[in-house]
């Protein structure tokens, strides 16, 4: 036989796109269309209902950037087509090739009911089927000019990321609003179609079943009727029925399918507008499940039902119907697709919280399972969170991204810091916006790691962020790939049910241990560094006010604990994790409003606790230490005077002088507590650090170099930094001045100013106090450099074999060497408070109050000597796709702790970002709790959520060691028990003479619920 193949696909192709896909609409007659341009930002319905609207032409530009335009349109179904299945369709003029990220719209009817949205790749809307023919359409559409920033494919810089600066310019030209029929013939023939096609295109050319197809769909085109497609379209269908109906092989991979639409939170656009993209994405998801029986449909996000619950209440009735019916499932259980990474432990335990809470009680649903197919690497204390929410599995997809090493499995069990392990997918299909296509399917099977020892794999369909969600034509071609030789299968499930299936087959899954790191966007860890200090800062204020209003609600009568601030603080900031808030890869509108809410929230949660502290009485002056750990050092008094103080844990003391262990002594550029000596030189660098406890030099070169990164990454701006970062660069040397600026005998420090770049400055006080090792570096940068990053090196005569950076409660060690690919691809990394380098018998700590990035290196001197360098990536220029990213002035501190252990570490990062709180207040109540044992570190002591006046309180074990020890109660204590996250109970606790017996294994979490007598 001779080869005809590509005249074959050549043909079915042309014939497909021109004639048959041009033919899925029978006949169209225009809407009449009026159009409202609303002022400023959106309004209700009930205010576009009443205004006045304009004649409105196809082919007429509209929406400004960020507008919102109402379109009025009148029609009438011609009285010949009842019996057909009539549809509105709408092109606003949709633009590019990305289905979400631009103009989209909301129909409603005129009484307000919203029916549907209208998207790039979903433009329809049902008005009957069958119609009775001769009934009046009347809709008001409300649609949204978002400008599409992914233009150009993030190759430049653009101002319509913020309507501040985007102009006010059309963007659409609106192309057509037609009452249509759908020729339902032949729109299965062009589902038939194309399934066969993509399927035998991606076969062997030596497969028979590819050229099987071929001559299937050419045999099947000679029946094609080009002057009449539609009265053609049954038999060209008959005849493709064959080609259609050979099962699967019986070892078939199989894709368990549901539906998603991964809408961010915020991104390339603002929060407001998330909202609507929820209620348009939701409606289309309704009306679909109306449609198909068979539809599942899996939802993350609290934050995103609540918007709709509060803003769409009709749409939010229709979904709790899909949620009864069984076709719409909450999955995730967080209040947001949290960032994997950058939230404290205590955040993420909320994000479960509310996630969870928020399911359960307005659907009676506890999901099983965390739902992060997006964030940038995950951090390796999400197995113990996850479960200890009740969770079973975990399921990401974004590892795929990775750019220098495959990542090894798709299913798997992951295994965390503390040893606890959660069975995990890693959808081989390699995204969460799939549509089953044939280069998908064969995807799928070709990437899947588990072949041999398990034969299913997980794919969410749908498009995301505006686009939808999950189409008729996706469901169609689910129907169609359910049992069809040449291809994986379809089953369209719960993921629950694909979970279940997944661990029975593959109960003994290989084991990954530790953190999932992207070897990518590793500049999240650092972009809009004000966003990120505002997180960190709010993290700890909201550990401050729980505290105080628990001490206040047990000793202060009549105070009342404010359950509902708190709860509406704290969804805030975990709102505010969003993967692509927090992380610094939003448009600039993103983080103009996060850094607006951020002050919002601290000076809310300055008040509770300065109300709190209020209500324990008046008369005094007090110090005030939220941290978990027994303090003293020093602070200052209302008029700067700096005092010695000692203070408890969890609890205060009077501000009273209490003598230190040796004063501060300032000689030249010589900072010396007795317990280190600092040398600045005339740079402005730090020359020398010498531990005279130890006596041994710190620094094997000068500290606190500045260098300065010329900082270009291959693609993605806000997200990436490349390994050639490091290859051009700029050594901040020249210093201005170097000036004594404090010397007290508590205190000494040092100034350095400099200038540098495009006009950009840079003042550090270099801070040495009495009884404390530490080395402060407060920073001030007024910043205005472009593509460029700037970072602390601390190079340290240690010879470190790994660093142990803090992450959620606890901490992971990373070698320090680049033996494998794998550990050369981790050449930028998180941490929070602190990291940490050691060797046998000494270690050094590099503390920060609001730094996350940071590298680490090791050289060995000529002299045999090892150096080890830890840097923090202080802050960055990306102008993508936000073109003023980080610029303006930046504050912050960073420390150098010599003579480190991982505990002095632990400590010192609790202090530098609890500082000390001096307050008017009389009253000396004992500590709520106080934690005894090396190791045991308290993270949040707050009242109950269900309002009972129980105390619950978290803690963990923080140096990665067993740790036994008690937890002894300020008040009369009646019983306690061991809770999971959500404060239920899973067993009693031992009490022992009054105080909770405490034993955990390495980076246990342990919650208590203490019962008060």
């Amino acid at each position: 036989m001779h080869d005809e193949s590509r005249r074959i696909e050549e043909r079915v192709q042309r014939l497909h796109d021109q004639r048959i896909k041009t033919a899925v609409y029978a006949a169209t007659v225009p809407f009449e269309v009026e159009a409202w341009q609303a002022p400023g930002e959106p309004v209700p319905f009930e205010e576009a209902a009443a205004a006045s609207y304009q004649p409105f032409t196809m082919g007429t530009p509209w929406g400004p950037p960020w507008g919102t335009t109402w379109f009025r349109m009148r029609g009438q179904v011609p009285a010949d087509w009842a019996g057909k299945r009539v549809e509105a369709v709408i092109d606003l003029g949709f633009v590019g090739d990305w289905p979400g990220n631009q103009a989209e719209a909301l129909v409603h009817l005129t009484d307000g009911t919203p029916l549907k949205a209208v998207n790039p790749l979903n433009q329809y809307v049902a008005i009957a089927n069958p119609a009775q023919g001769g009934e009046t359409v009347d809709y008001l559409v409300e649609a949204a000019s978002n400008p599409d920033i992914l233009a150009d494919n993030f190759s430049k810089t653009t101002p319509l990321g913020d309507k501040l600066t985007a102009g006010d310019k059309p963007l659409y030209t609106f192309r057509a609003a037609d009452i249509a029929v759908l020729d339902e013939e032949v729109f299965h023939l062009d589902l038939d179609v194309q399934v066969l096609r993509e399927l035998m295109l991606e076969l062997g050319e030596h497969d028979p079943r590819r050229h099987e197809i071929a001559h299937a769909l050419d045999r099947a085109m000679d029946l094609l009727d080009l002057d009449d497609v539609s009265g053609s379209a049954a038999a060209v269908r008959e005849a493709l029925k064959p080609a259609l109906s050979k099962p699967a092989h019986a070892s078939a991979h199989t894709i368990s399918g549901v539906g998603h639409a991964h809408i961010d939170s915020a991104w390339l656009w603002p929060i407001r507008e998330t909202k609507r993209k929820t209620s348009r994405t939701f409606s289309n998801v309704t009306s679909l499940a109306d449609e198909y029986d068979d539809f599942i449909f899996a939802c993350s996000q609290a934050q995103q039902y609540e918007w709709v619950r509060d803003n769409y209440p009709k749409i939010w009735a229709r979904i709790q119907e899909s949620v009864k019916n069984g076709q719409w499932a909450p999955v995730g259980g967080m209040w947001v697709e949290a960032d994997g990474n950058l939230p404290g432990g205590e955040a993420v335990a909320r994000q479960f919280i509310h996630g969870k809470r928020f399911f359960m009680d307005h659907f009676g649903i506890e999901t099983k399972g965390v739902w992060l197919p997006d964030s940038f690497g995950y951090n390796a204390a999400y197995p113990q969170l996850a479960k200890l929410a009740g969770n079973e599995w975990f399921l990401t997809q974004k590892i795929s991204w990775n750019q220098t090493n495959k990542f090894p499995h798709h299913t798997f069990w992951w295994e965390g810091i503390d040893g606890t392990r959660i069975f995990t997918h890693f959808p081989p299909v390699d995204t969460y916006n799939a549509r089953f296509s044939g280069e998908e399917m064969s995807r799928a099977v070709r990437n899947y790691s588990e072949k041999g020892g398990a034969s299913r794999s997980l794919a969410p369909f749908g498009w995301g962020d505006g686009g939808g969600g999950p189409t008729r034509e996706i469901m169609e071609r689910a129907r169609r790939l359910a049992d069809l030789e040449g291809s994986a299968k379809v089953v369209v499930e719960h993921p629950d049910e694909f979970f279940a299936k997944a661990r029975e087959e593959y109960p003994d899954a290989p084991v990954w241990v530790g953190e999932l790191y992207l070897e990518l966007h590793r500049a999240t860890y650092t972009s809009q560094a004000r966003t990120k200090q505002g997180n960190r800062r709010s993290e700890h204020l909201l550990r401050e006010a729980e505290l105080w209003a628990t001490t206040a609600a047990l000793h202060a009568p009549g105070y009342a604990y404010p359950h509902e601030k708190l709860d509406r603080l704290w969804k805030t900031v975990l709102l505010h994790q969003f993967h692509d808030i927090l992380p610094g890869s939003s448009i600039a509108w993103v983080h103009r409003e996060a850094e607006a809410e951020y002050a919002r929230v601290a000076q809310e949660l300055h008040a509770l606790t300065a109300e709190a502290v209020a209500a324990l009485g008046a008369g005094g002056t007090r110090v005030f230490n939220a941290g978990p750990y027994d303090r003293a050092e020093v602070v200052r008094t209302a008029d700067g005077t700096p005092v010695y103080v000692e203070v408890p844990a969890s609890g205060s003391a009077p501000l009273t002088d209490t003598a230190p262990p040796q004063p501060v002594t300032v000689d030249g550029r010589v900072l010396d507590n007795g317990l280190v000596r600092v040398e600045v030189a005339e740079d402005g660098t730090l020359s020398s650090v010498r531990d005279l406890r130890a006596g041994r030099e710190v620094l094997a070169e000068p500290g606190n170099l500045l260098r300065l990164h010329t900082d270009l990454p291959n693609y993605w701006d806000a997200w990436d930094i490349d390994k050639h970062y490091k290859n051009r660069y700029t050594d901040l040397l020249d210093a201005s001045s170097v000036t004594v600026v404090e010397q007290d005998p508590l205190v000494g420090a040092i100034r350095v100013e400099r200038s540098f770049g495009k006009g950009s400055t840079i003042t550090q006080t270099i801070t040495v106090r009495a009884g404390s090792p530490r080395i402060d570096i407060e920073t001030d940068i007024d910043w205005h450099e472009t593509e460029k990053i700037l970072k602390a090196a601390f190079p340290v005569d240690i010879r470190a074999p790994h660093s142990s950076a803090e992450i959620q409660f606890g901490h992971i060690q990373r070698p320090t060497h680049t033996n494998t690919s794998w550990e050369s691809a981790r050449f930028e990394v998180s941490g929070h408070r602190w990291v940490h380098l050691g060797e046998p018998g000494y270690g050094v700590a590099v503390i920060n109050d609001s730094t996350y990035g940071h590298d680490v290196s090791r050289t060995v001197r000529e002299d045999g000597g090892t150096t080890t360098t830890v840097r923090l990536s202080l802050v960055r220029a990306p102008r993508i796709p936000d073109p003023e990213a980080d610029q303006g002035r930046h504050r912050f501190t960073y420390a150098l702790l010599p003579g480190a252990t991982i505990e002095d570490a632990v400590a010192e990062g609790y202090s530098l970002n609890l500082p000390l709180r001096v307050a008017d207040a009389a009253g000396a109540p004992e500590p709520v709790v106080s934690a005894e044992g090396e190791g045991v570190t308290v993270e949040a002591v707050k009242l109950a959520d269900d309002a009972s006046g129980d105390v619950v309180v978290r803690l963990y074990e923080s140096r990665g060691g067993r740790a036994t020890g008690t937890l002894r109660a300020g008040f009369p204590l009646a019983g306690a028990q061991i809770t999971d996250l959500l404060e239920r109970p899973l067993q009693d606790a031992e009490i022992t003479d009054g105080a909770v017996a405490l034993a955990l294994r390495p980076f246990q979490i342990l919650t208590l619920r203490l019962r008060r007598g």
